[in-house]
């Protein structure tokens, strides 16, 4: 279940991988299969330096659509061959100098854009991150965001972290303009917005195993105790999530719980999302005694 209101009991606990973690454990991490964009294939070897033309046989790194940066730096690093933590490193280091928004505060999270990049063994971290970033601050510049963001009385910061939100909390594609919807209608009416991918994003995992326990922590990204938008992106979110951000699917609801894969139930009615909630319960029980 990606998002609940009730408080569970804390003896029981739940697990369920997010679409991210489908993705990697299904798929192998790096050579996962996603909807990113493939960039022009220009090489880039640190630094600010020119692009060069690129071999027809040319290896590249897949980073798919909701990888937190940890996820993107370790991909970097064995792409690359690197020590483990280099890229994290080349990424936090004064010399290196995203070029990131000013509200970002030094932190690529939210910026690190999913897509398919070139490498050879020229190739660096550094040269690697550059070139995400700056797809990322590309797209996320064009007008459309600009004026989306607006609209919704945010920043185009804010929008990505909304954008991350959706990325890491829709079942599917289609179901991320009404998760953005939820989104907005809770900032609308000052209700928390209790979403498990944040609860995630501050404990450091992938699988969501949501406790009572958890709803607890004292952090900034846990939704449940804190209103309004989390201090940064949760993830890196595709222009999927990005277009549901900018336009969100119409409706009133406040409440959504994936009941079964390709089932998400979207509802304004608390005691209509009590019923979808035992739904998921009893498949969940059902599926136990499979």
């Amino acid at each position: 279940m990606t998002y609940r209101t009730w408080q569970p009991d804390p003896r029981r606990r739940r697990t369920r991988l997010t679409r991210r973690g489908k993705l990697v454990l299904l798929l192998g991490g790096l050579f996962a299969v996603a909807a990113a964009i493939t960039v022009p294939l220009l090489l880039f070897t640190g630094g600010d330096p020119a692009p060069r033309p690129v071999p027809a046989k040319q290896r590249t790194l897949l980073i798919p659509e909701g990888w937190r940066d940890g996820e993107v730096y370790a991909a970097v690093d064995r792409s690359l061959g690197l020590p483990q933590g280099t890229a994290r490193k080349t990424a936090q280091a004064p010399a290196t100098k995203l070029a990131l928004p000013a509200a970002a505060a030094g932190n690529p999270e939210g910026y690190l854009f999913p897509a398919t990049y070139p490498v050879d063994k020229a190739t660096t971290a550094e040269g690697l991150l550059r070139y995400m970033v700056d797809t990322a601050t590309r797209r996320f510049g064009a007008p459309s965001i600009a004026d989306g963001a607006r609209r919704h009385g945010l920043s185009v910061h804010q929008l990505v972290i909304v954008a991350s939100i959706v990325q890491a909390e829709a079942d599917t594609p289609g179901d991320m303009g009404k998760v953005a919807r939820v989104v907005y209608n809770r900032l609308a009416q000052n209700m928390p917005l209790q979403m498990d991918s944040t609860i995630n994003y501050a404990l450091g995992r992938d699988t969501v195993d949501t406790s009572h326990r958890d709803t607890r922590i004292d952090s900034p990204y846990n939704t449940y105790e804190r209103r309004g938008l989390p201090p940064s992106p949760i993830g890196n979110p595709g222009e999927q999530a990005m277009g549901a951000a900018v336009s969100p699917a119409d409706g009133d609801w406040l409440y959504f719980v994936t009941v079964r894969h390709g089932d998400t139930r979207f509802t304004g009615s608390y005691a209509e999302h009590q019923a979808n909630v035992a739904d998921f319960n009893e498949q969940r029980r059902a599926a136990g005694r499979s």
